[in-house]
This record gives C-alpha cells, sequence and structure tokens, in this order.
C-alpha cells in the first residue's frame, strides 16, 4: 500500500538537527561551531548540523552529525528543543531538532573536525551566528546549568582523572560566577563520590595536587537509596 497518498496535498517541511557541541579545556568551556561550506549564509559562523535522512530519527540524525564531525560515539546527548519559525532559515522552511552534547576535548578527532572547518572557541569569542543558531546557544546554557545542579553531568566534560581545582573551574565555567573554594571542596568530597587517587598533577606546583575519578557506580548505587546530586 502506498502510505505516501493518505498525505496528498499535505504541505511538506525540511527536517534538521542542530548540535551545541560543548567541551572543557585550559579551565574554559568551550563551544564547537563551524563555518558554512553551503549556500544560504556560505562562509558564516555556524553551528554543526544537518538534515534528517529518511531512515532515521532525530536522535541518530544528530549522533550521526556528532560522529562525523567528533569521531566520537556513545557521548552525552540530550534533546534541547524545536525550532519552527516560520522564516529562520532562509534557505527553505527548515524546522529544526537541537540537541547539545558533552564531549572530553581531548578524545575527540581533531583532524577530523578541522577538515569541516570546526573550530573550539570560549563562549566569550562566540561571534555572530546565522539564522536562529545564537538563541539555541543561550537555550542549551540554560539547560546545562540547571541539569547540572542536581545531576553529575559536569563529568562528561573533564579528563577521567582531574583535581578538584579543575572540577572547580568547571562548574565556575558552567554557572558563570566564582565558587567558594573551601566551600565546594567541602561539599563535593563530602557526597562519597570521587575516588582519590594516589597520583598527582604537578603541571602547576612541585608539590602536585591529587587526582580525583568520579565513582559512577557508587553515585548510582547511592542515587537508588535517596542521595541527591546538588551543586
Amino acid at each position: 500500500m502506498d502510505t505516501t497518498s493518505f498525505y496528498a496535498g499535505v504541505p511538506r517541511h525540511l527536517v534538521a538537527v542542530d548540535c551545541i557541541i560543548f567541551g572543557f579545556e585550559n579551565d574554559r568551556l568551550k563551544l564547537l561551531i563551524i563555518q558554512r561550506k553551503v549556500h544560504p549564509r556560505l562562509g558564516e559562523w555556524s553551528l554543526v548540523g544537518g538534515f534528517v535522512q529518511e531512515q532515521e530519527s532525530t536522535a541518530d540524525a544528530a549522533a550521526r552529525v556528532l560522529r562525523q564531525t567528533t569521531g566520537l560515539q556513545h557521548i552525552y546527548m540530550d534533546q534541547l528543543s524545536c525550532y519552527g519559525e516560520v522564516e529562520r532559515d532562509t534557505g527553505a522552511r527548515v524546522i529544526s531538532i537541537a540537541y547539545y552534547a558533552l564531549i572530553r576535548i581531548m578524545e575527540h578527532d581533531h583532524i577530523l573536525s578541522e577538515g569541516h572547518g570546526a573550530h573550539w572557541l570560549e563562549l566569550h569569542q562566540i561571534p555572530e551566528l546565522i539564522f536562529d543558531h545564537g538563541r539555541m546557544i543561550a537555550d542549551a546554557l540554560k539547560k546545562l546549568r540547571d541539569n547540572a545542579h542536581f545531576h553529575p553531568i559536569g563529568f562528561e566534560l573533564l579528563p577521567e582523572k582531574f583535581t578538584l581545582s579543575q572540577l572547580r573551574s568547571l562548574y565556575e565555567e558552567i554557572y558563570q560566577h566564582e565558587l567558594d573554594k573551601r566551600n565546594f571542596r567541602k561539599k563535593i568530597l563530602s557526597m562519597g563520590i570521587l575516588e582519590k587517587l594516589e597520583e598527582k598533577d604537578k603541571t602547576t606546583s612541585k608539590k602536585g595536587a591529587h587526582l580525583y575519578r568520579f565513582d559512577k557506580q557508587q553515585y548510582e548505587q547511592l542515587a537508588k537509596r535517596g542521595f541527591v546530586f546538588e551543586i
């Protein structure tokens, strides 16, 4: 049966996905953006995105776009919102489903990203973007802050081993304000979800700072018993 006849005469629109890709490097929260290689708005700054293919869901399309741009799979990704203003895209009637993703910059394929014209920029360096991509970033930052407040998703941005200073810097970047060093240390250690390692990071001092690892299994066990992560 030709099911297309069921919707004969119904307007058809293009469906796209746009990915707000966050990373953390040198104590700064960063975004991966590209310079467009197609019209309209050729050469202008844009989020990473693409059109949804016939046989894939929007989530699969977003995962494909992320993989093609960064070389990474099975990373933290969450649907943000739908953007469907009639004239949002000057090329055609395009409805976009936005996703935000958290990746470890050191693990992604730099050569692959550069081949797509992608650049990591700090939040204050982000230039004017095409269409409504600036609004998408603002919405993604708000959702990231809301989710990071009650869920340990921030660890998705850190290397496997990190210092407490790096962890505090990450949350300062997410919230865009300073956190009291002593109170932060006391609170995060009291949760019992970090494993203190024998190794030290000596890149900033001879004495060095202890490295820690997020104990996901311990966190999940605590969460089952009612533990609430909150920073």
